[in-house]
């Protein structure tokens, strides 16, 4: 049964309950404590009342096994969850976006105690994150002119550029592509190439709110983390659970009509043997780009016209380009057509000659697509050679995963059923695919009572 002590002090008058439970590796009574402080302006008798039912609620808390931490506050515990992850092996650009999250949510909510967390105190995060001015404490730039010009003209790689600037490779492609990046990054760039930073960038401040979709992101993180402490039994709920993140709109999935897919197959026959072979790939496989770029020709299978889809090639600026699993962390086996096969077998006869010219420079990785020394290539380096060879040929701009929808939509379209074209995109469950696709899938549907209609109904009399 709890102990209840009154006790009286400079703040005002206070409640220290004390539950036994449980014994120690010596035979001792365990005890749990927690204080309560009367709010002002409370009666004796109502005080007295309502620790009674604190004080019953307690012990149930502490005899079921909780036991809760009124101490640790919320940046504590979320530091100690992403550490938890990282050992147990989530993703490294998971953690590092975690990390990322948390810059907003610690002056934000970090300070509160975990136990005391309620609801409305995420609700009102999340109001905050929605209104205008949340983004101004970083100032943004992009380029008054064509950086991607510039360094060609004066004989500088990106690689270079960002080893140089101590950037990420990723910062330098959006540099290049005239979208915005933060103004440390830009002073970065500038002092690297010994210009002026407002010679080469405008500067904006953008006020806008963060998108609803990026508001959930926050609340999904938190969400995980106390599920952790709710598990942990640190708390006796997830507040995150019963907050209301805002709604998001589901995105329109992007994809490519017969014609365009003809016109850009059309466009690459001028191109470099490496970028009409990377292209093709995307076009025939849906693979997403890291999964393009981490091919190795050990993975094919000559014989039976297929490659194995097991690795994931990554860049972030702490451990630069790296292996990974794939997305879903499945290995999937992709059948490629007789025309793909030969650009495979073209471009790895191009691959020899280009490791004989460079001698003792090459590096063996093994990688089907590499730099010229034989090193892996940038992942992102897939969206910056589209670009370009978007606007060589006016072409409307070319995302990469729109190749991964059109395969998706093809498929459908001829009738393949769902579970294969989840198990050709790697997606971990058909529902996902069922639920990403569901107005396309809806629209075959509508196509195929058509095409009943006019069998059954509207057969024409001879």
């Amino acid at each position: 049964m709890a102990t209840i002590k009154r006790m009286e002090g400079k703040r005002g008058i206070s409640y220290k309950i004390t539950v036994h439970h449980g014994y120690d590796s010596e035979y001792r009574k365990i005890r749990h404590y927690k204080t309560w402080k009367v709010p002002d302006g409370w009666s004796e008798k109502r005080a007295e009342k309502e620790v009674q039912k604190i004080a019953l609620t307690f012990e149930q808390e502490v005899q079921s096994g909780f036991q809760l931490d009124n101490k640790q506050t919320f940046s504590e515990y979320a530091n100690y969850v992403i550490d938890l992850k990282e050992r147990t092996g989530t993703k490294h650009t998971t953690i590092r976006f975690y990390r990322y999250l948390m810059e907003r949510i610690t002056p934000a909510i970090g300070h509160l105690k975990l136990a005391d967390i309620r609801p409305q105190h995420l609700n009102a995060f999340y109001k905050t994150l929605m209104e205008k001015g949340i983004r101004t404490s970083a100032k943004r730039t992009h380029t008054k002119i064509n950086l991607g010009d510039y360094l060609t003209e004066h004989h500088i790689t990106r690689e270079k550029l960002a080893e140089q600037a101590g950037i990420s490779h990723t910062t330098v492609t959006s540099a290049c592509r005239g979208q915005q990046i933060q103004l440390d990054k830009a002073d970065k760039i500038a002092a690297a190439l010994g210009e002026k930073t407002e010679d080469l960038f405008a500067f904006e401040e953008n006020i806008a709110p963060l998108s609803n979709k990026t508001v959930k992101e926050y609340h999904r993180f938190i969400r995980v983390v106390l599920a952790q402490a709710e598990k942990e039994m640190l708390v006796s709920f997830n507040a995150a659970a019963k907050a209301q993140p805002p709604k998001v709109k589901k995105a329109k999935v992007n994809y490519f009509q017969p014609d365009e897919i003809a016109a850009i197959l059309e466009a690459l026959e001028t191109e470099p043997l490496k970028w009409r072979t990377i292209t093709h790939l995307l076009i025939v496989t849906g693979c997403r780009r890291g999964e393009i770029m981490g091919m190795k020709w050990e993975k094919v299978d000559w014989r039976h016209r297929k490659i194995k889809i097991d690795t994931n090639l990554l860049y972030t600026k702490e451990q630069g380009i790296y292996e990974d699993t794939t997305k879903t962390e499945n290995v999937r086996y992709i059948t490629l057509p007789e025309e793909t096969m030969q650009l495979l077998r073209q471009f790895q006869i191009e691959q020899q000659k280009l490791r004989l010219i460079n001698g003792d420079r090459w590096q063996d990785t093994g990688f089907i697509f590499t730099q010229d020394n034989g090193k892996p290539m940038f992942p992102d380096s897939i969206g910056s050679w589209l670009n370009g060879f978007s606007k060589r040929h006016g072409l409307p701009h070319i995302n990469p995963h729109a190749f991964r929808h059109t395969v998706a939509s093809v498929l459908i379209a001829n009738g393949l059923d769902i579970v294969t074209v989840s198990k050709q995109l790697g997606h971990t469950k058909v529902s996902t695919t069922d639920d990403y696709y569901a107005h396309i899938i809806e629209e075959e549907k509508a196509n195929a009572s058509e095409c009943i209609a006019d069998v059954m109904l509207r057969r024409k009399k001879a």
